[in-house]
This record gives structure tokens, C-alpha cells and sequence, in this order.
């Protein structure tokens, strides 16, 4: 699709898609559309130049989109490793202050408290039993699906960090 632009006395009023006029409005769900447009296909989206507003929209946008998509990529893998599990991790908590006569100061109070829990590590692998039309059944070992889906997860997540602008990254 090819927008254009409604200016009136200098100031760039709506976007034209060739049949309907576009506020230029950020609540606008077809404004949006042309931000997504402009950030998937830049220029060639537009008959003539982008606007330096609507560029800067799109800009904003997008550094948007992507400084949310690298939190979530970023919380992802900092989960545990599903293969690996987890061990249990505690901390020195402040629970109160009690008055010491030798030193004649008061001090901290503190117990150990749990964290986070362990967790096992899942199997490696489980038994998969499949049936061929007769009946009968074969036993084959597989990957434990859940290492298999954590591992993709990861895999994913790790390729939103490295696609990850270093602006964006500076800002999360």
C-alpha cells in the first residue's frame, strides 16, 4: 500500500491510503498501521518523502516494540535451565534488632531464609510408545519434550538479544 500525506498551511494533517484519510492520531488503530508500515518497508511505503514526524513516530515505535520484546527475551533466559534444575539458594534476612550488653549497641537481628527453592532436573530422556495399524507397539527413547521446548525457548530468546540494537539494550 502507498500513503501520502494531507498537509494544510505546513502542518501535515492526515495520511491518505488512496480511498480513506487518516488522523494522524496515536490512538488510531490505521495510524498505527502506517507506523507499521513505514518501520517494515521504510520509504517505499510512501509517495514521496516521509514525513520527519511520522518517521519519528515509527522510530519511537519501534524502539519501543523492541526494548519490550528484549525485556521479555532477557527474563527468559534468566529461568533456570529445565535440564539442569535449580539448587536451592537463601539469604541472611533482617527480622528485627535486639540490644547486645557486651558492645552496649544495638544489632541486627537475621535468620537464613530460602530464596528459591530447588528444583530436580527433569529426566533427559522419556519413552515414547507408538502403535502401527495392527496394534503393535514400539518403545523408542526420546529427548524429554520439556528440555526439547525449553531449549527452543532459549534459542529464541537468545536471537531477540543478539538482534537487539545497542540503544535498546543501553535503555532496558
Amino acid at each position: 500500500m502507498s500513503y501520502s500525506i494531507n498537509i494544510i498551511r505546513g502542518q501535515a494533517v492526515s495520511i491518505q491510503d488512496g480511498t480513506t484519510s487518516i488522523p494522524i492520531a496515536s490512538e488510531n488503530t490505521d495510524y498505527q498501521a502506517v507506523l507499521d508500515a513505514i518501520i517494515a518497508e521504510g520509504a517505499a511505503c510512501f509517495d514521496g518523502d516521509i514525513p520527519a514526524e511520522l518517521q519519528a513516530a515509527a522510530d519511537e515505535k519501534q524502539f519501543n516494540q523492541q526494548l519490550a520484546d528484549y525485556r521479555v527475551a532477557v527474563a527468559r533466559l534468566a529461568q533456570y535451565i529445565v535440564a539442569d534444575g535449580r539448587a536451592e539458594e537463601t539469604a541472611e534476612v533482617v527480622v528485627g534488632e535486639q540490644w547486645n550488653d557486651e558492645t552496649q549497641q544495638m544489632e541486627d537481628v537475621t535468620e537464613t531464609q530460602v530464596t528459591f527453592t530447588a528444583i530436580d532436573p527433569v529426566e533427559a530422556t522419556v519413552q515414547q510408545t507408538t502403535y502401527d495399524i495392527d496394534g503393535n507397539a514400539t518403545t523408542t527413547t526420546i529427548e524429554n519434550p520439556l528440555i526439547t521446548q525449553d531449549n527452543a525457548e532459549r534459542a529464541t530468546a537468545q536471537a531477540v538479544v543478539d538482534a537487539t540494537p545497542e540503544d535498546v539494550r543501553n535503555a532496558a
